[in-house]
């Protein structure tokens, strides 16, 4: 079931709060029970046949949770690492096998030649999210952060319909204890009133904005795999397609999580904060995905050493972890690629930020942060065409495209106002007037998205317009301006959202998945 389906809006949503907290006011163990059992039943909307696995993954973890707990509260020379060696071990080889066994024996064939075949393998929505999930709880009660240990409360604490499928990644800390208060369970009218403006600009952004520009990505990714030769428009406007689809549509699911959660009386993470604002590549990843980095932060990179053993095994530490996270999102060696290219990424920008310190070099004027801003911009388009591409040899072809490999042409009707000379000085300059490709967006088009990226760029955030409602956890404006027309319960704002909702609602195209169920 999709957030963004009439099913899930006109029927799920309203029947399950509703019944939320009419039960609430009976037994706070029965509501908690009954969303328990919603969100099995949103899971198992899709395909029955995985709520099992589901239920089955729980009870494993809990049970190892109880066991590991119970090894806290020994001396640390007598606990037994096996146990939580075997327990994320299991989650692990469970997440391998649906997502990554035909991948390897793939790559294995490949290179030895052989004909290894696993047969077809359906992956479960949101395996990654809910294994990754009860992985940061092992270990949390292995170190004896995980203190509550209600099967209830934890069975919600990762079934949670808003975070299932595609995040953020919870910790048990963040979580049990909001499942364990008394007001979690009293209707809050605000807070009803900022859920539901937070999960109507999320609507906005994916159905508006984020589907809004998929169909100029789709047709380039799409003419790449069949070994089209693309025009230099063609595939810059592909790839920057593809870049603003990725952001509205993780950002609209991430806002319509954190807005669902709320009008249950939870607080969810902070899982997208404008990463396309962000100067340089290290500041990228505090901000897109950010549940997920700090899980690679702390149970990955931490524990292969962090920072702690030198300069160059610090970098070696950023690759490795970036190359399991790019893993992470997809069994695919594009993914690999692109996960390996961040890790470079972040290797170079800590390289620099060092030399810039010992050099005294100035930094913070606006020219800087202009080029800095662009770089980074850039780098990112860059790793996205891995991201999305079909394989290997179609993302080489569409970054050669990009780079006027195939030539640079303009097409012949965009200078038909234009001055008589303007075409000749572009001869000179080695870009001809023509056909440039089937794919080639219209001016109204490329206008349209350079307003998507100064969106991005520049406008507030939706945590930064409800700012005055602490939205999500662990949220700090920070230095960031809060705006002045910054959402207020009332008239204004409930129109604002309503005309959001609508226009949201009344698009007639087929309702389209979020783009990270797929990982």
């Amino acid at each position: 079931m999709l957030f963004n389906s009439p099913e899930f809006i006109y029927l799920f949503l309203p029947v399950v709060l509703a019944g939320f907290f009419w039960l609430a006011r009976w037994s706070h163990r029965v509501a908690a029970t009954w969303l328990t059992a919603a969100s099995l039943f949103f899971y198992g909307w899709w395909n029955p046949a995985y709520v099992g696995l589901l239920l089955a993954s729980i009870f494993f973890n809990y049970g190892m949770g109880l066991a590991l707990a119970r090894e806290a509260g020994r001396p640390p020379q007598a606990r037994r690492p096996m146990l939580l060696a075997f327990a994320i071990a299991a989650d692990l080889g469970l997440l391998g096998y649906f997502k990554y066994a035909n991948f390897f024996l793939d790559s294995a064939n490949a290179l030895l030649g052989t004909g290894w075949n696993a047969g077809s393998i359906i992956l479960p929505l949101g395996i990654s999210f809910f294994t990754f999930t009860q992985i940061a709880f092992l270990v949390d009660a292995w170190r004896g952060i995980a203190r509550e240990f209600n099967f209830i409360h934890y069975g919600l604490f990762v079934t949670y319909f808003p975070h299932l499928i595609a995040g953020p990644v919870l910790h048990h800390k963040e979580m049990m204890p909001q499942f364990g208060r008394a007001e979690t369970y009293r209707m809050n009218w605000e807070n009803l009133a900022v859920g539901l403006t937070i999960f109507a600009i999320g609507l906005f952004k994916k159905v508006v904005l984020a589907d809004g520009v998929a169909p100029l990505a789709g047709p380039v990714f799409d003419a790449a795999r069949s070994g089209v030769a693309l025009s230099f428009l063609e595939a810059w406007g592909g790839a920057l397609a593809y870049t603003l689809q990725l952001y509205f549509d993780f950002s609209g699911y991430s806002d319509m999580a954190i807005g669902l959660s709320r009008m249950f009386g939870v607080t969810l993470p902070l899982n997208f904060d404008s990463p396309y604002q962000a100067l340089n590549i290290v500041d990228f990843w505090r901000r897109w995905h950010m549940t997920l980095s700090r899980f690679l932060r702390d149970y990955l990179y931490f524990s292969l050493g962090g920072n702690r053993r030198g300069r160059a095994r610090r970098y070696m530490n950023l690759f490795i972890t970036m190359l399991l996270g790019g893993l992470w999102h997809g069994a695919g060696w594009t993914f690999v690629i692109w996960g390996g290219l961040h890790g470079l990424y972040l290797a170079i920008n800590h390289a620099w930020q060092g030399l810039r310190q010992r050099l005294g070099l100035p930094g913070g004027r606006a020219w800087t942060r202009c080029l800095a801003w662009a770089i980074t911009f850039l780098a990112v388009v860059v790793a996205w065409v891995f991201f999305r591409a079909a394989s290997l040899d179609a993302a080489l072809a569409i970054l050669a495209a990009m780079s006027g490999a195939n030539g640079v042409a303009i097409p012949a009707e965009w200078l038909s106002e234009a001055h008589w000379r303007i075409p000749s000085l572009l001869d000179a300059a080695g870009i001809r007037v023509g056909h440039a490709g089937r794919h080639v967006p219209d001016p109204r088009t490329w206008l349209w998205m350079l307003v998507l990226v100064a969106v991005a760029a520049r406008a507030p955030n939706t945590q930064l317009i409800l700012a005055d409602f602490r939205p999500a956890l662990d949220f700090r404006p920070g230095a960031a301006r809060v705006p002045s027309w910054r959402f207020r319960t009332g008239l204004p704002w409930a129109a604002a959202a309503s005309l959001m909702l609508a226009a949201a609602l009344t698009r007639g195209e087929a309702v389209s998945e979020f783009l990270y169920f797929q990982f």
